[in-house]
């Protein structure tokens, strides 16, 4: 029996989601580290994603943690939502505006949310993904969508 269950099914839920990633990139090219092909980020972070899940199962029945009191289910479903919200807002508005919707919506979640704060830390993950994602790597999402008229 685990010693912690937090860490059991935080180690559990990485390791099928690791595995289920994994999965999908199968049949995607790997290429190396110098030419990568398509699967070699989504494989290469599926295995991180198990390693760490691993860890954390190992972990479980060795480290005694605190019992766990209940589920949070009004704060997951916020968490949910705003992967809803991502889906929903990233081709018709844009990188900018799904991101920065994201960090608003799943800040209400914590117990140490502040509109300024959130709001802040949102527009600053929403000009970094931007500038990464669509600009470094190009992800072919506007940064502004046309249902803002850009």
């Amino acid at each position: 029996m685990p010693k912690d269950l937090r860490d059991f099914w935080a180690g559990l839920l990485y390791l099928i989601a690791g595995a289920a990633a994994f999965y999908i990139a199968i049949d995607y090219e790997m290429g190396s580290a110098v030419s990568m092909g398509p699967g070699y980020f989504p494989k290469v972070l599926s295995v991180l994603l198990m390693a760490i899940g691993a860890i954390s199962l190992v972990r479980s029945f060795l480290v005694e943690g605190e019992p766990v009191v209940g589920f949070a289910f009004g704060k997951s479903l916020y968490i949910a939502l705003s992967v809803l919200v991502f889906a929903l807002l990233a081709e018709g508005a844009g990188m900018a505006v799904a991101v920065a919707a994201v960090f608003m919506v799943s800040a209400v979640a914590s117990s140490f949310f502040n509109w300024k704060q959130a709001a802040l830390i949102a527009g600053g993950a929403a000009l970094f993904c931007s500038l990464v994602f669509v600009k470094g790597l190009g992800v072919p999402l506007p940064i502004f969508g046309p249902w803002l008229g850009m």
